[in-house]
């Protein structure tokens, strides 16, 4: 499960990055590597959503396991 974890970690900060680059340049990073329209670029954001979800799964799940 590890390397799913670092995958899902990976995915978050890029998504982090392009929200970042959205924010402070009004330059969204895969939109302009793909086509705003493009289906690669949904699976893309459907991607880093789901690897987000991992995370807040792994964050809840370390903050539960430490209390024993």
């Amino acid at each position: 499960m590890e390397t799913v974890q670092k995958i899902a970690l990976t995915f978050t900060i890029i998504g982090a990055l392009n929200w970042g680059f959205i924010g402070f340049f009004d330059f969204n990073l895969v939109e302009s590597l793909f086509t705003a329209a493009s289906p690669i670029t949904r699976i893309i954001y459907a991607l880093v959503g789901i690897c987000g979800l991992i995370n807040l799964g792994l964050l809840f799940s370390k903050l539960f396991h430490e209390d024993k």
